[in-house]
């Protein structure tokens, strides 16, 4: 047998909804301040050409610097920022600041305020924004060597030594920041997928406790409830409506046994389900008013199984009683009555642990969205509603 390979895929933003966050913005800053910084400092640069400046070294310099802005922008946009997109940043502004005493005037290095000077600070702090700290860090200090360097040999030491710390401080506490905020959004992320994969193991969960809850409901309002009334002796003698409702009982018991399909689409007419129901019945004296009505497939089912369910109730508890079954439907909601004169009963004396009120009615109506109100008292017969109020 040929073996499949198994295809992984990339982990959607979704899943990690704080850490693409957190990339979407440490892409869209750096880049968005190498492209402000980029064209300013070379406007800077040009303005004050004073010996020992080479314009020969500086115009290409310049040139080089502005092209890479604008392609460092377009690649972060386009395709985020990268180890190699960082690594030539560091290099180039590497590069630059060794190169200060022939690129700034000895008027404008003091002060830590020229462009190069500049260059340096955004450099160390975009590379501690998109980049991990053992070489983020590793970067920010050659990037301060070389900067002291570069000061020290164009004569100004003073500038050398405060521009350096200052890069230092700024690479220090850039890459606490971004690890601090990397951690939290990590563990922000953990707890998201922790409360994810909760969320999907609830929802199985609980469609497994409600197929359960189904295949219970059939049973009892089929096998259990026709083998209920023979022994009640609801049924006297040989009858073609137990026959049948046991034959139908054994292919509900061959569909259980089997995978559920899928519930039918589209609309079916609720009152020829409920004939159906009636047809079933064994002792078939009941007074059905029915009006004609299309329902949702599976909204049918549970009504006509839960009426089903309430005339079983009849013939099981209330023998001999009349039972009147009504189905109506106005622009509001599908309402199906199931009426009997017989004992009654006081429904807040019913066990917790009883079935079929619970569920074979209303367990069945709250699956589709519907309601069951029962209405019963001792000596006053009894009276379940069923309603459903998906009607468009």
């Amino acid at each position: 047998m040929p073996v499949v390979a198994a295809t992984t895929l990339p982990p959607s933003p979704l899943d990690r909804p704080a850490g693409g966050a957190f990339t979407l913005i440490f892409t869209t800053l750096p880049a968005l301040l190498r492209l402000t910084c980029g064209p300013v400092a070379a406007v800077v640069a040009l303005a004050v050409r004073t010996p020992p400046v080479r314009m020969a070294l500086l115009v290409p310099a310049v040139v080089a610097l502005t092209a890479w802005s604008v392609w460092y922008a377009v690649r972060a946009f386009r395709h985020g920022i990268t180890g190699v997109l960082v690594a030539g940043d560091v290099a180039l502004t590497t590069a630059t600041a060794l190169a200060i005493p022939w690129l700034v005037a000895p008027e404008v290095l003091p002060g830590e305020g020229s462009w190069v000077a500049v260059l340096a600070s955004t450099t160390v702090i975009n590379a501690q924004a998109t980049a991990p700290a053992r070489l983020s860090v590793p970067a920010g200090l050659l990037v301060a060597a070389a900067y002291a360097a570069g000061a020290t040999v164009a004569g100004n030491p003073v500038e050398a030594r405060a521009h350096a710390g200052s890069l230092l401080v700024q690479t220090g506490c850039a890459a606490v920041m971004t690890a601090v905020m990397r951690r939290r959004l990590a563990n922000a992320d953990a707890a998201f997928a922790d409360f994810q994969r909760l969320s999907r193991e609830a929802v199985v969960g609980r469609a497994a406790r409600e197929a359960e809850r189904r295949q219970n409901r059939d049973l009892h309002d089929t096998v259990l409830a026709t083998l209920t009334m023979v022994g009640l002796g609801a049924v006297s003698g040989p009858s073609a409506a137990l026959r049948e409702r046991c034959a139908e009982d054994l292919r509900t018991l061959t569909a259980l046994a089997d995978a559920r399909s899928a519930p039918a689409a589209g609309a079916v007419a609720l009152d020829e389900r409920l004939r159906a129901v009636l047809a079933r019945l064994p002792e078939p004296a009941v007074t059905a008013t029915l009006a004609p009505c299309r329902v949702p497939a599976q909204v049918a089912a549970a009504l006509a199984d839960s009426a089903a369910a309430a005339l079983a109730n009849v013939a099981r508890h209330a023998p001999g009683a009349t039972a009147a079954l009504r189905l109506a439907r106005d622009a509001a909601a599908v309402v199906v009555e199931v009426a009997d004169d017989g004992p009654g009963f006081d429904p807040a004396t019913v066990p917790a642990h009883r079935y079929g009120l619970r569920e074979s009615i209303h367990g069945r109506m709250a699956s589709v969205g519907g309601r069951a109100e029962v209405t019963s008292a001792p000596g006053a017969g009894t009276r379940i509603r069923l309603e459903w109020s998906g009607v468009h």
